[in-house]
């Protein structure tokens, strides 16, 4: 499928108008608002950038959106269709510390954060100064603006617990202890929110697999995508057992929108499947997909420590704001595939 103006990332037709049925509700409440994006070159970004560009083709919204970045000319660059694009102002600057626009904003969307594995305590720290300096410079945009503010945090916060029987639920996060620096710094950035004034919602993000998805990060998803485009074998770090479930961008889309327009203020909801997998029959899957004869390899015969469990539970998200997982893995598997062979193609 080729780039347009209001498709600028090549997402699949079929799932911008999945979107589109999913959110219609929610894209109305959206008509001649301002948006102010953070996050908005990564994957999560990509895909509510792509929705919402989509959404205001479809629908005339009358759409604003601003897109902070550190890099926003090379970004352009690399999708130039988005200068095309009447909506879409982009802001450089880096999330702790940009000048705030004197422009209103009705929603701000705050997804920025670097996720990939660090190499140093000195980039570790960087990333959690950025994590926690960009919450608080982005709640004092949102308050300014008496802007409804949605943090995308993660999963991380709960800690061992995102391993007990069902997943972690909400309320455990208040026991849990981090695990990881990452994890720290996302914790103080939801305390940042839950100590202002700001009308805010909570969106702990898990794992996720579809276009966009980094392939060679250190998303097991990702990088077993990138093994089978290149013929394989399937490579599994670790001793395969690590379990974990994985939503599709579609559903991440309309989950996050919902949760922006329609959450309760100052809560807290998990965002994921239910749809539990081991990484081992997660490759499995993905090269039975293409060529049920690939190898797979497991890098260690003997497990290498406890077992590795990160699970939500999303009771929360389907009994307060109806949100359901509308496509399972082996479709969210299928629908990746074909769109990185129509992207190379």
């Amino acid at each position: 499928m080729g780039k347009s103006q209001k498709n600028p990332f090549a997402l699949p037709a079929d799932d911008l108008a999945r979107i589109l049925r999913q959110a219609s509700g929610n894209f109305d409440l959206l008509r001649g608002k301002s948006l102010f994006l953070t996050g908005g070159t990564g994957f999560f970004g990509k895909w509510l950038l792509g929705a919402l560009i989509h959404a205001n083709a479809e629908l005339g919204l009358g759409l604003k959106l601003t897109v902070l970045s550190r890099n926003p000319t090379g970004f352009r660059q690399k999708y130039p269709e988005l200068d095309n694009s009447s909506i879409v102002r982009f802001m450089p600057g880096h999330v702790a510390d940009f000048a705030l626009p004197a422009d209103h904003f009705d929603y701000v969307i705050h997804a920025a954060a670097d996720t990939v594995i660090v190499s140093s305590e000195a980039e570790e720290r960087e990333r959690s100064r950025a994590i926690v300096q960009g919450t608080r410079h982005m709640l004092e945009l949102a308050r300014k603006n008496g802007a409804r503010f949605l943090n995308v945090s993660s999963g991380a916060v709960y800690g061992s617990l995102a391993g007990q029987p069902g997943g972690a639920k909400e309320d455990d996060y208040a026991g849990a202890t981090p695990l990881i620096p990452y994890a720290e710094a996302k914790r103080e950035a939801e305390e940042l929110c839950a100590d202002s004034d700001v009308d805010f919602v909570t969106a702990r993000a898990f794992a996720f697999l579809g276009p966009c998805l980094p392939l060679e990060a250190h998303f097991a998803a990702g990088n077993f995508l990138r093994d089978v485009l290149r013929g394989g074998p399937i490579q599994v770090r670790g001793d395969g057992t690590a379990l974990r479930s994985y939503l599709y961008p579609t559903d991440l889309v309309a989950w996050l929108l919902r949760i922006l327009l329609r959450g309760e203020r100052g809560r807290a909801y998990n965002v994921g499947s239910a749809e539990t997998v081991s990484t081992a029959q997660l490759a499995r899957l993905i090269a039975d997909a293409v060529n049920p004869a690939m190898e797979v390899t497991i890098q260690s015969i003997q497990p290498l420590g406890p077992q590795n469990i990160y699970l939500p539970d999303v009771t929360r998200a389907r009994t307060e704001l109806s949100l359901e997982v509308t496509i399972p893995l082996r479709e969210a598997i299928a629908r990746t595939l074909a769109f990185l062979r129509d992207a190379h193609s």
